[in-house]
């Protein structure tokens, strides 16, 4: 079975590439999705967090779940809360992509996809057979941020001064996906890469 690593800087549209890969029949691990998951009710992240950060934690429908507003200000600039939250988080959402992993292999699956943000600042890249970095000029990607809900030019540099930068991702990837031409041309892209590995 074929592991592709798909990362990319916040805005850069990883999301809408992964969603080209799906439409192809391609199974996708979201680590996002698995974080808010781990935080949501009932999550296994909510207790050790609840323990390493006090009045982060919130009752509501289903159980306790993470205020993830509360989460993010008890680390913005504070990179050793940071690294806590991460020793819980981390290993976790491992374990998430294990289980996907193995029910892949399972089913018989030839090719899956690791959505993973943090790709190369995690060292991920290591247990992909292939990375595909998807990519947009700077100021498109600022222009996309910037529209989402509650985002701000400080939150905005925070997550880029965590991410590797563009530069190094693009020299780093064994494929480019470029989102600032148009989202056809991304997914043609997409199609190629995805017909040239189950060829292989």
């Amino acid at each position: 079975m074929k592991l592709i690593g798909l990362t990319g800087g916040i805005g850069m549209g990883k999301s809408t590439a992964a969603a080209s890969f799906r439409r192809l029949h391609v199974p996708v691990f979201d680590a996002d999705a698995a974080v808010h998951a781990l935080q949501g009710p009932g999550g296994r992240a909510v207790a050790p967090i609840a323990a390493a950060f006090p009045g982060t934690v919130t009752e509501g429908p289903g159980g306790r779940r993470v205020d993830r507003e509360a989460l993010r200000r008890a680390v913005l600039g504070h990179p050793e809360a940071l690294r806590r939250l991460e020793r819980i988080v981390h290993p976790l959402v491992r374990d998430a992509e294990r289980r996907f992993l193995a029910a892949a292999r399972r089913r018989g699956e030839r090719l899956v996809v690791l959505d993973i943000p943090l790709l190369f600042e995690t060292g991920g890249q290591g247990r992909c057979d292939r990375v595909v970095v998807v990519t947009a000029p700077a100021a498109v990607q600022r222009y996309r941020v910037l529209r989402r809900p509650g985002m701000t030019e400080e939150r905005l540099r925070y997550i880029l001064g965590r991410q590797v930068p563009d530069r190094e991702k693009r020299r780093r990837a064994d494929h480019l996906v470029h989102t600032g031409l148009s989202r056809h041309a991304a997914q043609r892209a997409i199609r190629r890469l995805v017909r040239e590995i189950r060829g292989a």
